[in-house]
């Protein structure tokens, strides 16, 4: 991939957002603290001699809140991490001493985008719809790409043309569409790095139940160490028919956190 990369570059290449933005009020996870910025100091506050003045801003988010990537300390099964790992002793001190965010790897290499409302013919998945290992196999095969060992997959499921109205796209009532562990086996069978989806908690939350229970993730970070990234933005990137693309990551390096907040770009020819 880094030398199909570097010669798609040398040709001319452009970047496609798959991330959606950052704002005061944007949907959360009620798990989750949700994202706030203000201005600390507005121009005219203090001026400096020669008339310069600056502003700056006061940020305070969950690390699970817009755009995000999990750590595989995000997730704990009977107590144990992945590997094995002891919760509670790992987590001792107020950080993740084992598998913390700054453990989360930069990635640069193929993504494959699966469109399952695409392949099913509609705009957006019902609420709470469930994808299954069918659905991710037909919208593999119409994309012609197969995920390969070390790929990231990208599940469109409509579900982010409602992020700017919160309660339609929390689906706290109605239930949300999502990935259902039999597709997360699928997936986690072609041995990829990561997957991410256009949702909050990227599996399906069934009407009325909330994030009361998360199988997907403890089958993909707990058994399989795979990395999920959520709250994406697939519109644009599915409008443009990719299928397969260079996919690049950056995660901050949180020491001791369980996710990290990312801007994730598909780069594509000019």
């Amino acid at each position: 991939m880094t030398d199909a990369l570097l010669a798609a570059l040398a040709k001319g290449t452009r970047t496609i957002e798959l991330g959606q933005p950052l704002f005061t009020g944007m949907p959360c996870s009620p798990n989750h603290p949700g994202f706030r910025m203000t201005l600390a100091r507005r121009h005219g506050d203090m001026r400096r001699p020669d008339g310069g003045s600056a502003s700056n801003e006061v940020i305070v988010t969950g690390g699970h809140v817009g755009t995000h990537i999990d750590a595989l300390a995000h997730v704990s099964q009977g107590g144990k991490l992945y590997g094995g790992v002891d919760a509670e002793a790992a987590q001792r001190g107020g950080a993740f001493t084992e598998l913390g965010a700054e453990l989360i790897p930069p990635l640069i290499t193929r993504a494959v985008l699966l469109d399952v409302a695409g392949t099913r013919g509609v705009d957006v998945l019902d609420p709470g719809y469930g994808v299954t290992r069918r659905d991710l196999e037909d919208a593999a095969e119409r994309a012609g790409a197969l995920p390969e060992p070390g790929d990231v997959v990208l599940v469109r499921t409509g579900w982010a043309t409602h992020f700017h109205d919160a309660g339609t796209y929390l689906g706290r009532a109605t239930g949300v569409p999502g990935i259902t562990e039999d597709a997360a086996a699928w997936l986690a069978a072609h041995d990829i790095t990561a997957t991410g989806a256009d949702t909050t908690a990227y599996e399906r939350i069934p009407p009325g139940e909330g994030h009361r229970t998360l199988p997907v993730h403890r089958l993909l970070l707990v058994e399989h160490g795979i990395h999920i990234m959520e709250h994406l933005a697939l519109e644009r990137a599915a409008a443009e028919g990719l299928t397969e693309f260079a996919i690049v990551v950056a995660p901050l390096r949180i020491v001791g956190g369980t996710g990290s907040p990312i801007r994730p770009l598909a780069v594509v020819s000019a």
